[in-house]
């Protein structure tokens, strides 16, 4: 390996007793960070006492080779690390599935003979789970976190699963890493806390020496963690796949998801407070929406690159801390995906479900990226742990839906029962035994791998800063405004001055001004030094592809308005609100003090959907308030009501009043903007509905 640079570090908050401990740290050829202790730490082994050499690279037929199957240290690692959590998944344990189906539009036979990407029009069954990545199963749905986006494909030919997250990057560049990195974003082991959270010394230090993790950290501090429903993320294949067409030729192709509804994330404080008021949310409004025959759609598009164009991008695309900007390459949209059915059994399906990237069908194929390579087995071994035997495939949501036949017989839970004395191959005693396809059976890309086996990393890995550096300068700037503050809050909760002073050093490559603002939040008086960087940092174009705000659909469909009302409340002025939003498409719901009934000023009953108190604002996208003058002096003495009213302002939401409704506003200290505005223009309150009052956020919240 290439050393680049060394240098010692002390460990602060914790002495040695025959001192102070010391850490050398080496940078790789590939830009990693590599420790070795220099003290009385002991020497990194494997379980059998053998010395490890390098444990930040799988081994490799070369620097940018596939990962080689007897890599027993890898295998080690993982296979116990998969083995840690049963039966819960060690990650992902908190999801949310749904069956639908996947329709192709454009066919992409030129690429591939991948019959569900060939054969338009015809519609294939899959299943889709929608997860949160470090909590455990009890976990709340709103955390600030990575949402896996898992979608099993029953095809013709055999199970595809296409397993991804709603961010296009990750945090790591090889498999090797990602029981290290796990272990730090899960509860510290000696407390057991905090759950589903990042804010942690663990993590942070793991971070603050994987450079490799900053563009990555990007993302998550972004608001793309705090989505405002399941529906309204985008999923990511992540890794450069191969397509492979009739001839052997191969394609690089990337997959993307894109919601019909658009993108939308909450803002921080709400998703805190919507994480108390239902732990639920986001499951709860798939099933609603499901159940009401408002099917959630996605549309599948691939970027499609020759070997050729990727040797030209000004970063390596077998990197998964790398993505490809969408002006680089296009995206190109081959079909829909529409999710229509609610399983029967949560645990039978939902729980059991078991995604496998290495489950692919003819025409598709793997690319060298050292993170997928690790997925290829690590997957597989975690099924065989979690669900306790290797016929995990017989579940009902995991089996083919097309016929399969192989010689592989018993193991646990066999349910099964083949016929006839042949179980191998090849036989001349059974005819009508399953035999190979040469035609039509699956076929691996024809790529030719030279060089020397080694633990060593890709120099075209090395860059760590350029990609981050582009994805923040792409923000506009209350996006930059959210990560900065997310920044600051997440590094306010390390212990360790020295773990915080490292994330600012690594910022200063990203964005002097980004690291100036989170040092100016945490009370640095001087910045930090930052680190050495493995290669220069590269001056990338902006991409407004990469932005959140501005991909929110200009319609109220999938949202839901809350309406507060009170005895005495006017009812045409309830039904013409009620009327222009379920014209509009989303949902609504009548908030009271109590349920049961209330009494309106013509005297007719209205059926209240909902209690003031356990319904607070947080879980609607706009509200309006219509109340008598007699109940909004009440309701001004009630809490609950206050913070209905300036929650919805504070988060930015647009807010329906008529007169009575305008003194509970002027009670709880809520100035009229643009967003506050009189139901008698109903069209303002609609238009104003379907997006955040991004100009009030100067005025109600402190950003870093």
């Amino acid at each position: 390996m290439t050393k680049a640079k060394t240098g010692v570090l002390p460990v602060k908050g914790k002495q040695a007793k025959s001192g102070p401990e010391e850490i050398t740290v080496s940078v790789g050829s590939g830009g990693e960070w590599h420790q070795t202790a220099t003290g009385n730490q002991p020497s990194l082994t494997t379980n059998q006492g053998l010395p490890i050499s390098d444990d930040q690279n799988s081994l490799r037929a070369n620097p940018s080779g596939p990962t080689l199957l007897e890599d027993f240290i890898l295998r080690e690692k993982i296979t116990h690390f998969d083995h840690e959590r049963i039966p819960e998944r060690i990650v992902h344990a908190r999801g949310t599935g749904a069956h639908g189906f996947f329709e192709l539009t454009q066919s992409l036979e030129k690429y591939t003979t991948a019959k569900v990407l060939t054969e338009v029009g015809e519609q294939t069954p899959l299943f889709t789970r929608i997860s949160t990545v470090a909590g455990g199963s009890g976990s709340a749905d709103t955390p600030r976190d990575v949402r896996g986006f898992a979608v099993k494909f029953y095809t013709k030919e055999g199970n595809w699963d296409l397993v991804g997250n709603n961010i296009p990057v990750f945090f790591i560049q090889d498999a090797i890493k990602f029981p290290d990195l796990i272990h730090a974003v899960k509860m510290e082991p000696d407390r057991g806390f905090p759950q589903a959270a990042t804010a942690h010394d663990t993590f942070w230090d793991y971070i603050s020496l994987t450079p490799e993790s900053m563009h990555m950290v990007m993302w998550i501090m972004s608001d793309r963690t705090l989505p405002r429903s399941l529906r309204m993320i985008e999923g990511f294949g992540i890794h450069s796949f191969r397509l492979v067409n009739a001839a052997g030729e191969s394609t690089f192709v990337k997959f993307h998801w894109r919601p019909k509804l658009g993108l939308q994330s909450t803002l921080w404080d709400e998703a805190v407070k919507i994480a108390g008021a239902d732990p639920d949310f986001h499951r709860r409004d798939l099933f609603e929406a499901i159940s009401t025959g408002d099917f959630p759609e996605w549309e599948l598009a691939v970027q499609l690159f020759s070997q050729e164009e990727a040797d030209a991008f000004p970063f390596d695309h077998l990197d998964s801390t790398k993505l490809i900007p969408e002006e680089l390459v296009p995206l190109h949209v081959i079909g829909r995906m529409v999710l229509n059915r609610w399983p029967d059994n949560f645990f039978a399906e939902t729980e059991q479900v078991a995604f496998c990237p290495s489950h692919v069908v003819p025409g598709i194929d793997f690319s060298n990226d050292p993170l997928l390579q690790g997925r290829l087995f690590s997957y597989l071994d975690t099924q065989l742990s979690r669900l306790g035997s290797p016929n995990f495939h017989q579940i009902p949501v995991n089996a083919p839906q097309c016929p399969f036949a192989n010689h592989q017989r018993d193991g646990h839970m066999q349910m099964a029962q083949p016929a006839g004395r042949v179980s191998y191959e090849p036989n001349a005693l059974a005819a009508d035994s399953p035999r190979e396809q040469p035609e039509t059976g699956f076929y691996s890309a024809a790529v030719t791998e030279t060089g020397a086996k080694g633990r060593i990393r890709a120099e075209s890995f090395a860059d760590h800063y350029s990609q981050a550096r582009q994805f923040y300068r792409s923000q506009n700037a209350f996006e930059q405004a959210h990560i900065t503050s997310a920044l600051v809050f997440e590094l306010s909760k390390v212990e360790h001055p020295h773990i915080r002073e490292a994330m600012v050093g690594h910022l200063r490559h990203i964005e002097e001004d980004l690291a100036q603002r989170v040092a100016s939040g945490l009370g640095m008086n001087e910045l930090p030094q930052a680190p050495v960087a493995a290669v220069a940092v590269q001056e990338l174009d902006t991409s407004p592809a990469l932005r959140l705000i501005g991909k929110m659909k200009d319609t109220l469909e999938g949202r839901a308005v809350g309406i507060l009302i009170a005895d005495g409340s006017d009812a045409a002025s309830i039904e013409a609100v009620k009327q222009a939003v379920a014209t509009a498409g989303a949902k609504v719901q009548i908030i009271a003090v109590k349920i049961g009934e209330a009494k309106l000023a013509n005297g007719s009953l209205l059926t209240i959907d909902s209690q003031l108190a356990g319904t607070p604002s947080v879980m609607f996208d706009a509200v309006a308030i219509i109340l008598s003058s007699e109940t909004a002096a009440l309701l001004g003495k009630e809490a609950a009501a206050i913070d209905f009213v300036r929650d919805a302002f504070g988060h930015l939401k647009a807010i329906g009043f008529d007169k009575g409704g305008e003194a509970l506003l002027i009670t709880a200290a809520i100035e009229q903007d643009a967003g506050v505005i009189a139901i008698g223009n109903l069209d303002r309150f609609i238009a104003a509905a379907k997006t955040r009052q991004w100009d009030r956020e100067a005025c109600v919240r402190t950003l870093a």
